[in-house]
């Protein structure tokens, strides 16, 4: 009985090294992969930061499209209710046109490739 607890205790032992060992060179092994990677090259892209503004500001419009334009326009809205009211009016409906405009092309393209996987099906 007591061998049966020896090397029970000894299997566990083996067990709990090479456990260690695993977790050591897991360890190594991801500072090792963090140290050399290169995580950082996107925050210093400022063609990104651009490239993000043009897609923001793809149409003509006039309507605010950042936090930023939206909080100009009340500072410069501020004592002017009813101009504010005008604006945000005019605003909305531009975002209804442009939004029906893309929903219209959209539904345009889905019926074309409707179309197209029919003519496929039938013979």
């Amino acid at each position: 009985m007591s061998n049966l607890i020896a090397n029970t205790a000894t299997y566990v032992s083996s067990l709990l090294k090479k456990l260690q060992v695993k977790q050591f060179l897991a360890v190594v092994l991801v500072g090792f992969l963090l140290l050399t990677t290169n995580i950082d090259s996107g925050s210093n892209n400022k063609a990104l930061g651009k490239q993000i503004n043009e897609i923001a500001h793809d149409t003509d419009s006039v309507r605010p499209k950042t936090t930023r334009e939206w909080y100009q326009e009340k500072r410069e809205t501020e004592n002017s209710p009813g101009e504010r009211l005008e604006r945000i009016g005019k605003e909305s409906a531009k975002a209804f046109e442009e939004f029906g405009s893309g929903y219209i092309e959209g539904a345009k393209q889905t019926a074309n490739q409707a179309k197209e996987a029919a003519k496929e099906i039938t013979p």
